[in-house]
């Protein structure tokens, strides 16, 4: 564990303007904050503050905010302590850890994941290498260039290749082993991410699992290689007429890799796919590759599986929407239909790019370029619209009557999953468009046609008793409850008083300030309190962090909006504004207090003593109220 003393070094060390104007060029000083156009979502107004002094962001368009460690975490994709040690580096902080009884077995799995990274790296610097000088990689070679992203011939798309570690695994059956052999990394490492294989039989010895591939690294988000996938090529001439080999071959699953956890080309991807606040799904390797190379470069692709829930949580982290654009074959379709469960329980945004029969992403670029592909993914259809309409597709009439039964059922789970009753008949009014472009309706009597029929009128009373149901459930709403509330009185004014103590903390001890800070209550009173927790007297220092932990949840959106853009330049600004709202407060309350006092005469008319002490009551707090001395 990092030592708390070296997280609060980095956090007071690190200029958070600084590293966050690497990633925001656009940061400019605006009085006490700087103003820039926001990493995380796309906007042409600038909305995201930095404040040095608190050593805080905050953007007013996607709500993120936090220390410069939360924007070395969310940019990068990075843990805390990743972050840490990552800033701790950078300003040559040197990281002290606190070791507890299970710090060794923790130590020693940090060192095993460490290890089987570098091998890892290794492998692929290998076969990089190889890629440019061994004499069979012109196979390699040629089938790049049969995808239009030749080797060799355009720096920019050697940029590209290189930034997908991409490499020729050379055709004998001992070359990585050799090569790891001379650099003295253990084989039995290389054995545990799958790059070695122990020979079954003539003795000792491993031999390579990846032999006359193309190679494609799989790196993970933190841009660490995780794994591999082999691209088989054309057989060399001196090998002869042997069986084919599988077209693609993975790494298996290790220590530092689970295929169902990781997107192929996510690292890569991650800025485009932010900037853009949308990330294209592709299935293949070369999908990713050659959109990339092409200038598309949001784009990411499972790893020969089917889109699973922790990948699409993972992009989720990264973007709120996906296009997917799976190949038009069976496949791919089904793959699309798959994909349903992962989106919904990521809370995705989705599209359906559709795919001609026959055909992938790589061959659309490669034949209509990248203007026409985007054109293409201009018209992808919402995802539940683009299942709805492939169920009642022009090959529905053909259809058996169970499948078309199956079908039909499957609209209604469509449409009933919308959690939105508007959306809900949205999508019905579009299936009933459908129905009527294959003329359900007006089919002819039949055993099939009958079922079909009946199962499609099963959908319309469906959403129809959803949307009953929810309309008698709803609460009725009575003229009292339409009215609009109004603001307690003096909300406002503590209100402001709460942000001239979240700017200068210093006031909660000035002697001046102690009467009119004994008149806060309800929420200004919690900011106060969470000021006291988090303020260091000593040091003059806001622990952000432990501030916004100690807040109530429903201050804490208001509270990050005044840490990122402060008012006050001088702190004696600060304390005028306070003592000003104060005095307003307090007349205010005096007011208050004296209407209860006249309502309560009225109600107690007849004592004479009693309203006699009232009135002298009222008379006291109107001579406060208005200066008067008696």
């Amino acid at each position: 564990m990092i030592s708390p003393a070296t997280i609060e070094r980095v956090r007071d060390r690190a200029d958070i303007v600084a590293v966050i104007s690497e990633t925001v060029p656009s940061l400019k000083r605006r009085g006490r904050s700087f103003v820039g156009l926001c990493p995380f979502h796309k906007e042409k107004s600038p909305s995201f503050h930095v404040n040095p002094d608190r050593g805080f962001f905050h953007c007013f368009g996607c709500k993120e905010s936090g220390s410069v460690i939360d924007f070395v975490m969310k940019q990068e994709s990075a843990t805390f302590p990743e972050a840490v040690r990552s800033l701790a580096e950078r300003y040559n902080i040197e990281i002290e850890e606190d070791r507890g009884p299970e710090r060794p077995e923790q130590d020693r799995l940090k060192k095993l994941r460490d290890d089987l990274y570098s091998v890892n790296a290794a492998a692929a610097t290998f076969w990089e290498e190889e890629l440019k000088t061994n004499e069979h990689a012109h196979f390699a070679h040629e089938e790049l260039k049969k995808r239009g992203i030749p080797f060799g011939e355009s720096e920019e798309i050697d940029g590209v290749l290189r930034g997908f570690r991409m490499g020729y695994a050379p055709s004998g059956w001992d070359g990585l082993a050799v090569y790891f052999r001379k650099q003295g990394i253990s084989p039995y490492a290389a054995e545990q991410v799958g790059l070695l294989v122990p020979r079954s039989s003539g003795g000792s010895g491993h031999y390579d699992r990846f032999r006359h591939r193309l190679m494609f690294a799989v790196v993970d988000e933190k841009g660490r290689v995780v794994a591999f996938s082999g691209r088989a090529l054309p057989a060399l001439p001196e090998d002869g007429q042997k069986e084919s080999p599988a077209k693609y071959m993975n790494s298996p699953e290790s220590p530092i890799y689970t295929k169902g956890h990781t997107l192929f080309g996510l690292h890569q991807a991650r800025h485009e796919i932010r900037k853009a606040e949308e990330a294209i799904l592709v299935e293949g390797n070369f999908d990713v590759v050659s959109l990339h190379a092409r200038g598309i470069q949001n784009v990411v692709a499972p790893l020969g599986t089917a889109f699973t829930v922790e990948q699409a949580k993972l992009l989720r982290r990264f973007a709120p929407r996906a296009v997917l654009a799976f190949d038009g074959d069976s496949a791919g379709k089904k793959a699309t239909r798959a994909a349903r469960e992962a989106i919904a329980t990521a809370g995705l945004s989705a599209r359906v790019l559709r795919i001609p029969e026959g055909k992938d992403p790589d061959d659309l670029v490669r034949t209509r370029g990248a203007k026409g592909f985007l054109d293409l993914l201009s018209s992808a259809k919402e995802y539940t619209e683009h299942l709805i309409d492939e169920a009642l597709d022009s090959n529905f009439t053909s259809a058996s009557a169970l499948e078309k039964a199956s079908r039909l059922d499957e609209v209604m789970k469509l449409i009933g999953a919308q959690d939105n009753p508007l959306v809900r008949l949205e999508l019905k009014a579009l299936a009933d468009k459908l129905a009527a472009r294959l003329d359900l309706h007006g089919l002819e009597a039949g055993r099939d046609h009958e079922k079909s029929s009946e199962s499609f009128r099963m959908v319309e009373q469906m959403v129809r008793r959803q949307v009953a149901t929810e309309r008698a459930q709803a609460p009725a709403v009575t003229p009292r409850d339409a009215r609009v509330s109004a603001k307690v009185p003096g909300t406002e004014e503590r209100k402001a008083i709460s942000q001239a103590l979240i700017e200068c903390p210093d006031l909660l001890v000035d002697p001046e300030l102690e009467a009119d800070l004994q008149i806060l209550e309800g929420k200004s009173v919690e900011v106060v309190l969470a000021l006291r927790k988090a303020w260091n007297f000593e040091q003059g220092k806001l622990d952000v962090d432990a501030f916004l932990t100690a807040l109530p949840t429903d201050l804490l959106a208001w509270a990050k909006t005044v840490l990122a853009q402060p008012t006050f330049i001088d702190p004696k600004e600060a304390k005028e504004y306070l003592r000003g709202n104060a005095e307003k407060l307090k007349r205010l309350l005096l007011a208050q207090s004296t209407n209860e006092l006249a309502r309560e005469n009225y109600r107690t008319q007849g004592d004479w003593e009693d309203e006699q002490e009232r009135a002298l009551e009222a008379a006291k707090q109107s001579y406060e109220k208005h200066g008067v001395k008696r």
